[in-house]
């Protein structure tokens, strides 16, 4: 009777024992599932601020092989109009070319925070929102509240599409024009 009531005793132990090491994994399980799907949103969040920054670097990129081909333009236009100036009158152009090409990193800063500015400005009137960032190297205008990264990237990010939702009607709006003439040189004709 001694030896079945030991039994009976090592048995409800041993699942009492089993009980617990189940509920402690399951707890444990239960953790690591929590974890596991912060980590997964996480990684999604992650995932798009890489497509918003690759975004915003192809726009920017374009953006600037833009920017450089109106130089080689203008360049070439200051080229063509350059002889037909008076001797004196070129080399005040000539100068003041020079000069244009000599942009000071001070310079540069006051440019962009100004472009800035104005651009936001126009964009987020009446908003209550942030002001992008500036570029490393330059500093917050006084004046003007601290903007943490997550809303200047967004600030940035909505006016980079409105700067391209800008331009595409832009396009249209030549496109339109140049239509519009050609029809007008039918006409003519």
């Amino acid at each position: 009777w001694a030896s079945s009531q030991q039994l009976k005793f090592t048995t409800s132990d041993s699942c009492d024992r089993i009980k617990d090491e189940f509920q402690f994994l399951q707890a444990q399980y239960h953790s690591l599932k929590l974890e596991c799907d912060k980590l997964a949103s996480e990684k999604s969040e992650m995932q798009r601020h890489y497509i918003m920054y690759y975004e915003m670097s192809y726009g920017l990129n374009i953006e600037m092989h833009k920017q450089a081909e109106i130089v080689k333009r203008l360049n070439g236009i200051c080229a063509q109009v350059l002889p037909y100036l008076s001797q004196e009158h070129q080399q005040q152009v000539l100068g003041a070319i020079e000069r244009a090409k000599q942009v000071t990193p001070p310079e540069m800063n006051s440019i962009i925070r100004q472009q800035l500015q104005a651009h936001q400005l126009s964009q987020l009137q009446g908003l209550a929102l942030p002001m992008t960032p500036l570029p490393l190297g330059l500093s917050q205008p006084a004046g003007l509240p601290a903007v943490t990264s997550s809303s200047g990237l967004f600030s940035l990010s909505s006016i980079l599409a409105s700067q391209a939702q800008l331009a595409k009607e832009d396009k249209s709006t030549r496109e339109t024009s140049d239509s519009h003439r050609e029809e007008d040189g039918d006409k003519s004709d």
